[in-house]
């Protein structure tokens, strides 16, 4: 009887890197696989795998080196538990970034021998990770659908608010400098090419945030940009006086992020200027700051709850609060665009200070508009 060998993984994105740990494994005996389910991949990195279970689980049976292949039938870290289990392999075999004291004590439990693999590329081949390429393809948008703003410490200290932002799927390749978060994005980019990933979305946006702003940065951007980018689904993220949110609510129910979905129309308008500075006049009152704080905590209600009305003004409030608040984020040809949208939907707000695009709250297809995709 040939030993067995059993490996476990996502195998989301599968490379060149997979193909030669399978190779590897497989030199120890016949090789087994154990696929990362769905849910349990979203249950560890709160969203959901790029290909299914079915499609990566025929990815893998096709591969030479492997024999055999499965859905995992646990959950957690250990899903792969009750299979090693059943089956009794002779070896467990994982990358050296893939070993964990529980996997090996579990290994030991059941004596099985555990196998740390060097993360080695195939000769002539560059070295490929899973975290490196989904950190530099196909990333993600933010909106920002209430209370920006409030995000910055000289806003929430004098009134502590909330800010809602969404990660949508990059269907549309936005403009820049049209508050999309897109100079925000692109550091992204940057830190994935030199390598740092992580899986991690809380740590992710923090060495984002981290990175955009290094010491003596003149005009801290904002850290919704980096949560809303790195964060799943629809975020509610709650301010008082700091850089950082002290506390992030977050929905990620399909029923309500495709309601959100039918429920918002974007509007093209137009980039905001070279030397655009909608800091120039400043009304730090405290009545203001809290209806723009406000408006967010209303916008992540009335999104969870389905209330399209709700929605809307929600989105409308936060816009009047900017234009007392920050009379330059605003013009009156930015107003008038604004208010011929009165009449098409329950609320607007621009994407950002200056321009950009505009959100109209409406279950009707606007000319010229478009829908998103969040990403849960």
């Amino acid at each position: 009887m040939p030993k067995k060998v059993l490996v476990s993984g996502c195998y989301d994105l599968l490379h060149a890197g997979h193909v030669a740990f399978f190779e590897t494994a497989a030199k120890y005996g016949e090789l087994h696989v154990c696929i990362g389910s769905d849910d349990n991949i979203r249950l560890l990195k709160g969203h959901a795998p790029k290909f299914s279970q079915d499609e990566r689980l025929y990815i893998v049976q096709s591969i030479s080196h492997v024999s055999h292949a499965r859905v995992s039938s646990g959950s957690g870290m250990l899903d792969f538990e009750p299979d090693l289990r059943e089956l009794k392999p002779d070896y467990f075999v994982v990358n050296e970034d893939g070993s964990t004291p529980a996997k090996r004590a579990l290994c030991e439990e059941l004596g099985v021998e555990f196998v740390e693999l060097p993360r080695t590329p195939k000769e002539g081949l560059p070295a490929r990770s899973s975290s490196g390429i989904k950190a530099t393809l196909n990333l993600p948008y933010r909106l920002c659908l209430a209370g920006g703003w409030i995000d910055q410490p000289w806003v929430s200290e004098i009134a502590p608010g909330s800010a809602v932002v969404v990660q949508i799927e990059p269907t549309v390749d936005f403009s820049l400098r049209s508050g999309m978060a897109t100079s925000t994005r692109q550091h992204w980019q940057k830190l994935a090419a030199m390598g740092t990933t992580t899986d991690d979305h809380g740590e992710l946006a923090r060495l984002l945030f981290g990175y955009e702003n290094p010491p003596g940065t003149q005009y801290v951007a904002g850290s919704q940009d980096a949560i809303g980018l790195t964060h799943a689904g629809i975020n509610r993220l709650d301010y008082d006086g700091e850089y950082w949110p002290h506390h992030i609510e977050t929905c990620r129910s399909q029923e309500v992020c495709d309601w959100l979905e039918q429920s918002l129309a974007i509007v093209p308008l137009f980039e905001r200027p070279d030397g655009y500075d909608p800091l120039r006049q400043r009304h730090l009152l405290p009545e203001i700051v809290r209806r723009l704080g406000n408006a967010g905590r209303r916008c992540y209600e009335a999104i969870v709850q389905q209330d399209i009305r709700a929605f809307g003004k929600s989105m409308t409030a936060t816009h009047d609060a900017w234009r007392d608040l920050l009379p330059e984020t605003t013009n009156p040809e930015i107003d008038s665009i604004l208010n011929s949208y009165n009449n098409q939907g329950y609320g607007r707000i621009t994407s950002g200070c200056g321009g950009g695009y505009i959100f109209v709250a409406t279950e009707e297809d606007l000319p010229g508009s478009f829908r998103i995709k969040v990403r849960n």
